[in-house]
């Protein structure tokens, strides 16, 4: 079933490897990377090894032995971040092969960890590969009808498809437990499962609240730079978003700390147990839960290059998400989940104080409308398609 779905990803990666020697597809685990380069694979003369398994990995013991005979191919090398000699190896078939006239469509790299990757390939691939982040499914992908399962549920490909939220669920909670029990410990890092489990399960009751290194170093009885550590690793992991606070130079007194959210909805609802749409709705959480998932979403449909961060004034302004878009247009989106299209005076301050072209309201009901003060209302999968549209002139 997971074939069904289309993803937006496989069409800006093929680009890039008509543009680039390498493309370095980065995301966690079991998001669809390797099914995503397979089906990308197929449509032309590839290799495909995987790091992770033994065989693989002696066959590039002497990479170059192996890659020069592949000159022509796509070589499609999963789970890279394990072997970080390799990267050396790879700039030096790349440039290589530009010698020889291959300049384009050389190798695809898959990645389940950010800035381990990166740390090892910036300097040495730095011009010669492309970075993409494949995320779990977004709404477009799986169709605006299926909107309150992908948020249940999150977008993680096994998770989503389930054949019940009770299925989705025990799937979520095992692939937490691998995370800790396994792939943590195999970057290296020697922190115990049970303390990063309860901090991992901390950041999801506060799901969208300010960090509080102090308040969480004390409930877990670490150090704040224990915490933050901790912090690290799960945004390097790709599983938690680390929000930042506006910054500008206008004098104003504004927020420091960043906002912090699970990532993906589906794995902070399996942190705190809830398992069915009722469960959620009853659930404290479910404000932040909103608001990350339209977040998560809103910037995965915006353009490459934009950055994102939130907006809050000691004086009680506020945006939920501002988007920096590449050409410096400035997007103030506030999220509620509420089918009334208003939005709150500080949000209209912000706004100003900003000096924003763009000013949505996600909102809760399916139609758009225009608002007080050029706020304009809208479902999640308009505001979404607006973003894409920018992307696309």
């Amino acid at each position: 079933m997971q074939g069904m779905i289309e993803r937006t990803h496989r069409k800006s990666v093929e680009d890039s490897l008509e543009d680039q020697a390498g493309v370095v597809l980065l995301g966690p685990r079991q998001v669809g990377k390797t099914t995503l380069a397979q089906d990308i694979a197929e449509s032309r003369e590839a290799v495909y090894l995987d790091m992770e398994r033994s065989a693989d990995r002696r066959i590039l013991d002497e990479p170059d032995l192996y890659l020069d005979e592949q000159v022509g191919r796509l070589v499609v090398i999963d789970e890279v971040q394990l072997v970080p000699d390799l990267f050396q190896a790879l700039r030096g078939q790349i440039d290589r092969r530009r010698r020889q006239g291959h300049r384009t469509g050389q190798f695809l790299l898959l990645g389940s960890a950010s800035n381990t990757l990166l740390h090892q390939s910036a300097e040495s691939l730095a011009g010669r590969v492309s970075y993409h982040e494949l995320t779990p499914f977004t709404l477009p992908e799986v169709g605006a009808d299926a909107l309150s399962a992908l948020w249940l549920r999150g977008g993680f490909p096994d998770s989503f498809q389930a054949k019940s939220d009770r299925a989705s669920l025990i799937w979520r909670e095992d692939f937490i437990r691998t995370y800790l029990e396994r792939d943590i410990p195999a970057f290296g890092l020697r922190i115990p499962a049970e303390t990063l489990r309860r901090f991992w399960t901390m950041l999801a009751h506060e799901q969208g609240g300010l960090l509080n290194a102090a308040k969480l170093a004390g409930n877990l009885g670490v150090s704040g730079q224990s915490v933050a550590r901790y912090l690290d690793l799960l945004v390097d992991l790709m599983l938690v978003r680390r929000l930042p606070p506006w910054h500008s130079n206008a004098g104003k007194r504004l927020v420091k700390s960043p906002k912090i959210f699970i990532r993906d909805s589906g794995l902070a609802h399996a942190l705190l147990g809830i398992e069915t749409q009722e469960d959620l709705l009853g659930h404290p959480v479910i404000g932040g839960s909103w608001e990350g998932f339209c977040i998560e979403n809103l910037i995965a449909a915006a353009p490459r290059g934009t950055e994102a961060s939130f907006y809050r004034s000691s004086a009680g302004a506020e945006v939920d998400l501002v988007l920096k878009l590449p050409k410096g247009a400035i997007w103030a989106i506030e999220i509620k989940r509420t089918t009334s299209p208003k939005v709150t005076r500080g949000f209209h301050i912000a706004t100003e104080e900003l000096d924003t072209s763009e000013r949505i309201l996600v909102y809760a009901d399916d139609r758009e409308v225009p608002g007080q003060g050029g706020v304009r209302a809208m479902p999640l999968m308009g505001a979404m398609e607006r973003l894409t549209s920018v992307q696309n002139t």
